[in-house]
């Protein structure tokens, strides 16, 4: 029987500042989107991708979709993603009227396999739309190779990403547009949003245009567009949030050190030279029974774990139909083997030595 206090797998950090910037903003009566989006914007911007022009929406799939659309992806086109992710990424592709073209990943960061790429282009192929999976940045210096070749563009899924960098380079600024997630459980929250970080003055109007029901002016619609909104609600949020993911980060990095020096029995999770980890997920590798192993950690030792992603997306009932027989080694590898371990900034340093007193016992024994 557990006697010790459950650690989460995960766990947003909302405090007295935050609740006084929501405060602040309802007393103001400017609650829609107004004067706290545009500074969150600018900020965001200047924290993560070195002044990119910014433009925060409702979520993070909103940021795919708007981003995908204004760079002009419709039928006929296929943009190529990986498998092992969050389904929002494929969606985003699928809701424009393309279609996902999924690839396998490398074994090592969970990327996007560029062999694997390079086999899935077509003449329809326009963009390649990596994933920097659990906050490690993709293997961008080859897909950007690929791009390049092809003469096809780069879109980058960071959403897990905040603050993540390959060879001094931040993660939102090395494709056509970036898109981060701010939702509860990211690095950072503005309680719900998203911020698509793009490269060129057009992409700006157009996410712009398209997150405002298609206008600038107001009446004066110009394409059909959505209420992909962020509120100045969520946006004062994030603003506060801004102030305080720098010490989270290095937190979550630390947290990822200790425990990367002493697990025993599990891969634990490599860096790549010349990048830059943010730990959105510490995620590792179990040979056997992983179920078991992560029913174990809770039900013997109160520890929370994850499973991102147990089920691969060209697997899914809503996505099979672009996949049709598809086999992707590595990506079905993964599914069945990986479980996130807590590294919140919220973990005391008893809190990291119980998660390796258990994972060690459970990953010795063989669960």
């Amino acid at each position: 029987m557990v006697t010790e206090p459950f650690i989460p797998p995960a766990k947003p950090i909302i405090g007295e500042e935050e609740r006084a910037a929501v405060d602040r903003v309802m007393r103001s009566g400017m609650v829609a989107q107004g004067p706290e989006v545009a500074a969150f914007e600018q900020e965001f911007a200047e924290v993560f991708v070195g002044g990119r022009t910014c433009v925060a929406v409702n979520s993070g799939t909103s940021g795919l979709h708007l981003g995908l659309l204004a760079a002009g992806i419709g039928p006929g086109d296929e943009v190529i993603v990986p498998s092992f992710t969050f389904a929002a990424t494929a969606n985003s592709v699928a809701l424009t009227g393309a279609s996902p073209v999924f690839a396998d990943i490398e074994p090592r960061y969970f990327g996007l396999d560029p062999a694997s790429v390079e086999a899935a282009i077509t003449p329809r192929t326009k963009a390649i739309m990596p994933v920097h999976l659990y906050g490690h940045p993709a293997m961008m210096v080859e897909l950007e190779a690929i791009a390049a070749k092809h003469g096809i563009m780069i879109f980058e899924d960071a959403a897990q990403a905040h603050g993540a960098s390959l060879g001094g380079r931040a993660v939102g600024t090395m494709g056509q547009f970036g898109v981060f997630s701010l939702y509860p459980t990211k690095n950072m929250t503005s309680g719900e949003g998203g911020m698509v970080a793009c490269e060129t003055p057009e992409l700006v109007r157009g996410v712009k245009l398209l997150r405002n029901q298609g206008m600038e002016a107001q009446y004066q619609n110009e394409v059909i567009g959505f209420n992909n909104r962020m509120t100045d609600i969520h946006a004062a949020i994030g603003r506060v949030q801004l102030t305080k993911v720098g010490g989270w980060t290095e937190q979550r990095r630390s947290n990822a050190a200790f425990l990367s020096e002493n697990l025993t029995g599990v891969v634990v999770p490599p860096v790549a030279d010349g990048a830059v980890h943010v730990y959105h997920q510490y995620t590792v590798r179990v040979g056997e029974d992983r179920d078991g192993f992560q029913a174990a950690l809770k039900n013997e030792y109160g520890v929370g774990s994850g499973v991102y992603y147990p089920v691969p997306n060209h697997r899914l009932a809503s996505l099979t139909r672009f996949a049709p027989g598809l086999e992707l080694p590595e990506t079905e590898k993964a599914a069945s083997e990986v479980v996130s371990l807590p590294v919140h900034p919220s973990l005391g340093q008893g809190d990291l030595e119980r998660i390796v007193r258990a994972v060690n016992a459970l990953a010795g024994a063989g669960a």
